[in-house]
């Protein structure tokens, strides 16, 4: 087995079963399953997976829940929200907390294979845009003010990167917007995660938007 090592969370059982056939087929190393939030949490302490699949909605401890306490207890595992519904107002709560995308359960093997690697790399598993879209969605009832998140480290260049990447824009767009190589937008976005601790591009996109960097309408504030 190559890549990423997975853990599976979800109370059904069939669910579990399949995306553990799904991803063994294609190489990827399931290490465990759980039924539950509670069970999530110790698995996750005990296996050290790479990639958590959290099912959202769960008995005793909630995917929510558990997503936080994993990420307390393990700091670079990613956790790929699973939902039955396309926007789910859970998922937005769960990107804040630091979940790295999510996907549909009727997802195709194809795409569960590649969203497990891609974000075992260390990347986020939603486009800046279909964040954004979500954000806008939920932002307003579940952080009706603005966070006071300090953003004094940043460099005015920096600031202005962290706006457009609220706004939605990939990295080929940021270049094109501020007439920079695509590595040096990718130096930046480096820096802005270092000094501002964020996990990836999705959690970059709900801070711009909690702290008033864009509004609900997509464009810088």
């Amino acid at each position: 087995m190559t890549g990423p090592r997975v853990l599976i969370v979800d109370d059904q059982s069939l669910v579990r079963t399949g995306f553990r056939m799904i991803l063994n087929a294609r190489g990827v190393n399931v290490v465990g399953e759980a039924a539950d939030g509670v069970e999530a949490v110790s698995a996750a302490g005990q296996l050290r997976p790479d990639v958590v699949l959290m099912d959202i909605r769960m008995p005793n401890l909630d995917g929510l829940a558990a997503t936080r306490q994993i990420i307390a207890l393990l700091p670079q595992c990613r956790i790929i929200m699973l939902t039955t519904f396309d926007l789910d107002r859970y998922v937005y709560a769960a990107l804040a907390a630091g979940a790295s995308g999510f996907l549909l359960k009727d997802v195709t093997p194809e795409h569960l294979s590649n969203a497990v690697r891609l974000v075992g790399t260390g990347d986020a598993l939603l486009a800046p845009s279909i964040t954004r879209r979500l954000v806008e969605r939920f932002a307003a009832e579940s952080a009706p003010t603005r966070l006071h998140r300090d953003l004094t480290p940043l460099t005015p260049r920096e600031l202005e990167v962290l706006t457009l990447l609220g706004a939605g824009l990939s990295n080929t767009e940021l270049a094109c917007e501020l007439m920079l190589s695509e590595a040096t937008v990718k130096t930046h976005v480096a820096r802005i995660f270092a000094k501002l601790h964020l996990r990836d591009r999705a959690q970059a996109v709900v801070l711009a938007y909690e702290t008033g960097l864009v509004r609900p309408s997509g464009s810088p504030a």
